[in-house]
């Protein structure tokens, strides 16, 4: 069972804060959804442990520590809010890194198995998760990708959520996210790619020739 308390780990990891935004589309083009779906971000507001360091710094380490622990309560966010990784069907990361750290801190946390596994494995998914990273300010929105996390060619799941904390990253800080959505776009008809039929200039030149 999830609790919305971060472990005393979390709190080592340098957790500031956690932000958590949900969205659920009731009307898109004046039409219900024919598949209700919520999309969430959970945010977390870490502490950079590589400020300072030159670019010969090895990040490994602390990201071996740092990340799982994040990982663990987002993902725990994503699963209470969502209903469980039952009703998950898509996925994303995300990381922006303060003014004063490099864009490799935010991929250090959010580009290794410390951390994509893990988000995997607790969502109970199986496809590559697409991400973004960026370096900003604070109170700097982030659009995060996402797809099907078991089948990745499926069209309908691409879609995005945008993450944002009001005080974060500043300088010293970096913000790593995990989003999810319970199902596909509002009105999802633009088919699959594994039934799309071949398509290339040549095939398309010849049909409007």
């Amino acid at each position: 069972m999830f609790s919305s308390n971060p472990s005393p780990e979390a709190r080592a990891a340098g957790i500031r804060k956690i932000v958590y935004l949900q969205e659920e589309v009731l009307l898109e083009n004046g039409t219900a959804p024919a598949v209700p779906a919520l999309k969430a971000t959970a945010a977390a507001v870490v502490a950079n442990p590589w400020l300072g360091t030159g670019p010969d710094t090895d990040l490994s380490e602390q990201a071996k520590l740092i990340a799982p622990q994040i990982a663990r309560e987002l993902t725990g966010r994503l699963l209470a809010g969502l209903g469980g990784a039952e009703a998950i069907e898509a996925f994303g990361k995300a990381a922006i890194v303060g003014t004063a750290g490099e864009i490799e801190h935010a991929g250090a946390l959010i580009h290794t198995p410390y951390f994509g596994n893990l988000v995997r494995e607790f969502l109970d998914g199986t496809s590559i998760i697409c991400f973004a990273d960026d370096r900003a300010e604070a109170g700097q929105p982030l659009v995060v990708p996402l797809w099907h996390k078991t089948q990745a060619a499926t069209r309908s799941h691409y879609q995005t959520a945008t993450a944002r904390v009001a005080d974060g990253p500043l300088p010293h800080e970096i913000v790593v996210i995990a989003a999810a959505s319970t199902g596909p776009r509002p009105h999802a008809r633009i088919g699959d790619r594994t039934t799309d039929r071949p398509v290339t200039a040549k095939i398309l030149a010849g049909a409007t020739a």
